[in-house]
């Protein structure tokens, strides 16, 4: 037993002593992983912005070894950064738990790192520690992800109005057929835009661009009337359907969730000149007008022939039950 246990802590040591030495000096950290905690230089004249995300094997991606844990890695780093770009957040710093399987743990940590180190780099976000943990379970990991924004430059989803436009970058549907494992956080999209134009809302898409919609409208005491053949519909979508799955691809662009694009409120000026400059800044990002806020709350699609639906919020939600053994407990 003795020897079993000094055996785990090698591994578990010279993981960590890898992780360490893998991680590239940055001047926003006083004192960098190693220590029992970081300590940050924050950005002078900036407010921070913290975000933190879990993802679980089995539930946000297929099991191993189905899915590579690069992908993982960088997934796991990627959605947090998206929540910065839904904020108009500058990537600064962040911190990563895993709770490793006992069985191949060491393996997939070594290859989710070499997943995650290059995004860090490409969106210049300092890897500051954090805390790695085995069970004879699945993979579950969480990163916690800090930014920083001028004071009152932040972005929230509680501020669209009637009149405003929606805009939307990217297109929708299909991501599990590998895309929620790949996508490019518009990290760079929301800093040149929160410098350049006023933007009333926003939120970025992980749950289903109509239920994440519905959230900001519901945030801002608005709705929303949409035009449905302007709703970017990615190929994925179209694939999918084709394969059979039973919904059409509008139906996948409304509901599938982790595209991961943002969704903005703006004036209708302001979205105007943002989208003729924008497309000589990211010729490569498509933005989308899909729609107007309106005052009346819901949300209303527009179809091609005229008519108009009322469009009922559907994406991915994780399912909780109550028990009432654990409320006798807690009683």
């Amino acid at each position: 037993m003795f020897e079993s246990s000094r055996s785990f802590l090698t591994v578990e040591s010279s993981f960590v002593a890898k992780l360490i030495s893998s991680l590239p000096p940055d001047i926003r950290l006083e004192v960098p992983a190693g220590d029992d905690a970081a300590v940050v230089r924050p950005p002078a004249m900036r407010r921070t912005v913290i975000t933190v995300d879990m993802l679980m094997e089995g539930t946000d991606f297929l099991p191993f070894p189905a899915t590579d844990p690069k992908a993982v890695g960088y997934k796991a780093l990627a959605v947090n950064l998206s929540d910065l770009a839904a904020m108009g957040a500058r990537p600064e710093v962040a911190v990563v738990a895993v709770a490793l399987p006992i069985k191949h743990g060491r393996t997939i940590g070594d290859e989710m790192l070499e997943g995650m180190l290059p995004l860090a780099k490409q969106f210049n976000i300092a890897i500051a520690g954090g805390d790695t943990n085995s069970w004879d379970n699945l993979l579950v990991v969480s990163v916690t992800a800090i930014g920083s924004v001028e004071p009152g430059k932040a972005w929230r989803r509680d501020g669209a109005v009637p009149g405003d436009v929606i805009l939307v970058t990217g297109a929708f549907g299909g991501s599990i057929l590998g895309r929620h494992l790949c996508f490019l956080p518009r990290c760079n999209e929301a800093l040149a835009m929160t410098a350049r134009w006023e933007i009333h809302a926003a939120i970025d898409s992980s749950d289903g661009l109509s239920l994440d919609l519905f959230r900001m409208m519901s945030a801002s005491n608005t709705g929303a009337r949409l035009e449905c053949d302007r709703i970017p519909i990615h190929e994925d979508a179209r694939i999918y359907a084709q394969q059979g799955s039973g919904q059409t691809p509008l139906e996948h662009a409304f509901g599938d969730g982790e595209d991961f694009e943002l969704i903005l409120a703006l004036d209708p000026q302001v979205a105007s000149d943002l989208i003729n400059e924008f497309k000589h800044l990211f010729p490569e990002t498509p933005l989308s007008v899909i729609g107007t806020v309106t005052a009346t709350p819901g949300i209303v699609c527009v179809l091609p022939n005229g008519d108009m639906r009322q469009l009922e919020p559907r994406g991915y939600q994780h399912l909780f039950t109550s028990n009432c053994s654990l409320k006798k407990s807690c009683d």
